[in-house]
């Protein structure tokens, strides 16, 4: 299930939905712990082949020696002592075969994953013919192909091979507005185990981190205070100090301060201005966003305290080059 509501969310499930009428390949970029296998699990689940097998597989954690065994199946006999098996092309003979981190094959691996890819056919190790195979393949990288192409570290014609169709999923930091739902979301798997609600301030305090592990660094953190928080209504106490400490910096204890996303996002636009010295076209950058929208958010907090306003007045520095 692809939690949000964001545009980015939507506009992936949109694209997921159009793919369910094809058979293409599909390569799914995004950094590590964004949810890149579940995207393809649901493009498997929108698919014709839904009632076939979906088998995933690990590229980096395959041994070398082992690759094409692992994929392609070995025959009986081959050596002393070895039993003939299925590898994961047959497996998912019907269904979806499901490559993740395929950016750390190595140079010699891509070329026998692209002779399958093109030949659309797969020969066991020690057999003498090979089998047609009937397999949509969906790879995934948090690797940046284009540049180990350029590198040498990867092969150009397996790239375009794999990348017809490819789906970006979005960091965590780039849909913020979508970690309410996550929170709770991830907090209803556990509810058998133990019911625990976040407060306001603890989901200000988790939209304002920028989650360099994504959702899987979420998920973590929130089953840390599962498994610790002493009352069943987390605080900020209940999270780790590297995720509260830019927010107990932004927001400080202001009572009677408006709780909405769009005023969090308004006071955290004025905290990494701050940090920027007042240089907008850096808050900016760091933000990553538009000139346009920083100034919508200072705008918006306008009405804020008069530690707020004195921040405004430093935005109110000119920005070269900006309109």
């Amino acid at each position: 299930m692809l939690v949000g509501r964001s545009e980015v969310m939507q506009r992936l499930r949109t694209q997921i939905s159009r793919l369910g009428a094809t058979q293409f390949t599909v390569l799914v970029t995004g950094e590590s712990g964004t949810g890149k296998e579940l995207v393809a699990r649901n493009v498997h689940a929108v698919s014709a082949r839904a009632r076939g097998p979906f088998v995933a597989v690990n590229c980096a954690a395959l041994v070398e020696s082992l690759l094409e065994a692992e994929l392609f199946g070995i025959e009986e006999r081959t050596a002393t002592g070895v039993k003939g098996r299925q590898g994961k092309f047959e497996l998912a003979e019907g269904g979806t075969l499901f490559l993740d981190e395929v950016g750390d094959l190595s140079l010699a691996a891509q070329a026998k994953l692209l002779r399958v890819l093109q030949d659309l056919s797969v020969e066991r190790v020690g057999g003498g013919r090979s089998r047609p195979m009937d397999t949509r393949v969906i790879a995934a990288t948090n690797r940046e192909l284009t540049t180990r192409v350029r590198q040498g570290q990867f092969r150009a014609d397996l790239y375009y091979r794999l990348s017809g169709v490819e789906l970006a999923v979005p960091p965590l930091r780039e849909r913020r507005e979508d970690v309410p739902m996550l929170v709770d979301h991830l907090l209803g798997r556990h509810q058998r185990l133990r019911r625990l609600v976040a407060s306001e301030e603890v989901i200000e305090a988790l939209c304002a981190f920028d989650w360099p592990g994504n959702v899987r660094q979420l998920e973590r953190v929130l089953e840390r205070a599962l498994a610790l928080a002493p009352a069943p209504r987390l605080t900020l106490g209940d999270l780790p100090p590297e995720v509260v400490g830019d927010y107990r910096t932004m927001a400080g204890d202001r009572p009677g301060c408006e709780r909405s996303l769009r005023a969090w996002s308004s006071r955290y636009a004025r905290l990494v201005l701050d940090r920027c010295e007042g240089n907008r076209r850096r808050a900016c950058d760091e933000l990553d966003i538009s000139y346009h929208t920083l100034r919508a958010l200072l705008r918006y907090g306008a009405g804020a305290s008069p530690g707020d306003r004195r921040a405004l007045e430093v935005a109110g520095s000119p920005l070269d080059g900006c309109p």
